[in-house]
């Protein structure tokens, strides 16, 4: 069982998650503690695992990567083995990996160049996969990688 967040604790995770290059120094005035303790309660989440990582947030569009997809996937064969993330992990395309519930197994968040290269990695995912899909195209994002209810 884990153990609930304390008010501070949330405060410092969504100071986090808008800024994850935040000095200590910065974070402790904006959530009114010592640097040392801001230092002590990072690190503990960290250790607790609420903490998991930081990492840069890259615009896709900036790097070539304009068009984002979400693709499910529905085995063809429901006995054949759930191994489907595993069979899709070397495809760079593929963003994010979400097991799911109803008529499909997997939902896949990718991004590509264009409709060529989206067709192409859905032909790529069918036949590495043996997976029926359909696919969503994304036509903007008003948000994205908001923190969670911290």
């Amino acid at each position: 069982m884990t153990t609930p967040l304390e008010p501070i604790d949330r405060a410092i995770l969504r100071e986090l998650t808008q800024d994850g290059r935040c000095s200590f120094t910065d974070l402790a005035e904006r959530v009114g503690l010592s640097v040392s303790a801001v230092h002590q309660r990072v690190r503990r989440l960290e250790q607790r695992g609420v903490l998991k990582g930081y990492a840069a947030r890259v615009d896709g569009e900036q790097v070539g990567l304009p068009l984002t997809a979400f693709i499910s996937l529905t085995p063809i064969d429901p006995a054949a083995p759930d191994d489907y993330p595993h069979r899709l992990e070397h495809l760079a395309a593929i963003e994010a990996c979400y097991s799911v519930a109803g008529d499909a197994s997997y939902v896949l968040k990718v991004r590509v160049a264009g409709p060529t290269a989206l067709e192409d990695l859905l032909r790529q995912i069918r036949e590495q996969a043996n997976v029926s899909t359909r696919t969503t195209v994304v036509l903007s994002t008003p948000y994205e990688d908001r923190p969670p209810g911290v």
